[in-house]
């Protein structure tokens, strides 16, 4: 019988993960096409953008991990079968995101008039101060996204999502040529900014697609979508040790970005080359761990105990497996990736062994992201951030400062230290679930 579970599973799993990885792809795949435009214009306007990226992403990443905390209530919602609960919490979700998009777009007005003070390299201040600027734009839109995402995914309507990112990614494509390089006598060329400019256009057109598919499932039970504090309070306890977490994980990695802009230009160019490629596969990843976290929370909302532990070990072969092949890419033809990426043959060569560590912590990075995942459709947000802490900051910056400075590795020094991080925390949440999951998750 459980293994007739198992195998059902898998099956639901896939057919959710599938397109919500590709989705994740999708997305991630416009930062590869800003990267690989800004890349022709050379190594200090890809660097500026990937200082300011890893400032924005530093914070707004933040921002997601609270509106995240809707997530699990919808599809434990969904699981106890109460639809207009889940609509319901859909606009509380949305209530959150404006509360957390305005302050965060004041704390990153503030950070970039502050990138002087951190210590980067005084060319990359102006490339990185205006792409900063105007991708700030994109943070309500962005922050809602992932709000109607998890109403949708919960439903297992993932289609939209797919659309939303074709059509952005063609969109990005032809936005970031007309607005970095420019049309003599029709378009100027905006530079950094421009990339900007095209990311923000995509992140509202995904946004009004999905948007548009949630009116398409029809409500027979009555919901109410005005501001419920008390919803609104519990999706934001649920979020906020998201929040942390996330600002942990991308932190140390937003620290590691700024720590190469000391070393120079092209270890910082090459970071964020490695980076992008890295990013890629971890949002699909990410994508699998969505639909382990719905699957989970609809198992415990469903109170099945048995159908919850096999979709979190679902989620992790899942997770584990793509995680593999992309590092056996990354070891075996580390060179073809990043010409993909750039042409600039210095960048390369000092991005070529940051991809061989990249190469070694892929299975970590994946793990640890399906273990947040489903501990967070299991309604347990608090340990990700604990382990993360531990991981990330207690073992692996350490190690990378130590590495990077002191033993003067540079900067694979540092990534060997993001390798030992990712390391732990992937470590600790699988041995986190399978306690949790040895018994029946109450649901929130």
């Amino acid at each position: 019988m459980r293994g007739e579970v198992f195998r059902r599973e898998l099956r639901e799993l896939l057919r959710l993960a599938v397109p919500l990885a590709a989705a994740q792809a999708g997305t991630q795949m416009m930062g590869l096409v800003d990267v690989a435009v800004l890349g022709r214009l050379g190594a200090r306007e890809l660097a500026g953008s990937g200082l300011a990226n890893a400032v924005f992403f530093a914070f707004s990443v933040m921002g997601m991990g609270m509106v995240f905390g809707v997530d699990p209530l919808i599809a434990q919602a969904i699981g106890a079968g109460d639809r207009g609960r889940a609509r319901h919490l859909l606009w509380q979700g949305v209530w959150l995101g404006l509360i957390v998009s305005g302050v965060l777009t004041l704390v990153l007005l503030a950070g970039a008039w502050a990138l002087p003070l951190i210590g980067s390299k005084q060319e990359l201040i102006a490339p990185a101060r205006a792409y900063l600027l105007v991708r700030l734009l994109s943070l309500v839109p962005f922050l809602l996204f992932f709000v109607v995402r998890a109403y949708l995914q919960a439903h297992g309507v993932t289609r939209p999502m797919v659309i939303a990112m074709i059509l952005a990614n063609v969109l990005n494509l032809i936005g970031d040529i007309i607005l970095v390089f420019g049309i003599e006598g029709w378009v100027p060329a905006f530079g950094v900014a421009g990339a900007a400019m095209a990311t923000v256009l995509c992140t509202i057109l995904e946004l009004v697609i999905v948007v548009a598919a949630v009116k398409k499932i029809k409500m027979t039970e009555p919901f109410d979508p005005r501001p419920d504090r008390a919803a609104i309070l519990q999706a934001a306890r649920v979020g906020l040790p998201v929040a942390l977490q996330m600002g942990a994980e991308v932190g140390v990695f937003a620290l590691v970005a700024l720590l190469a802009s000391r070393l120079g230009t092209l270890q910082l160019a090459a970071h964020q080359l490695v980076i992008g490629l890295a990013s890629f596969t971890f949002t699909v990843a990410l994508g699998i761990a969505a639909a382990g976290s719905v699957r989970v929370g609809i198992g415990v909302g469903a109170r099945d105990p048995i159908a919850t532990r096999s979709a979190g070990y679902v989620a992790f072969l899942c997770g584990a497996g793509f995680m593999g092949l992309s590092a056996l890419a990354f070891a075996v033809m580390p060179r073809l990736l990043t010409r993909l990426v750039t042409n600039q043959e210095n960048v390369i060569a000092v991005a070529i062994p940051l991809m061989l560590v990249a190469a070694v912590f892929q299975l970590s990075d994946g793990v640890q992201a399906v273990g947040a995942g489903v501990l967070r459709g299991a309604g347990d947000t608090k340990y990700a951030f604990y382990a993360n802490i531990v991981g990330h900051w207690v073992i692996g910056l350490p190690i990378a400062l130590l590495l990077g400075f002191k033993m003067n590795f540079g900067i694979t020094g540092l990534w060997w230290g993001l390798c030992a991080g990712l390391t732990v925390v992937a470590i600790l949440l699988g041995l986190r679930f399978e306690k949790l999951s040895r018994g029946t998750i109450a649901p929130i």
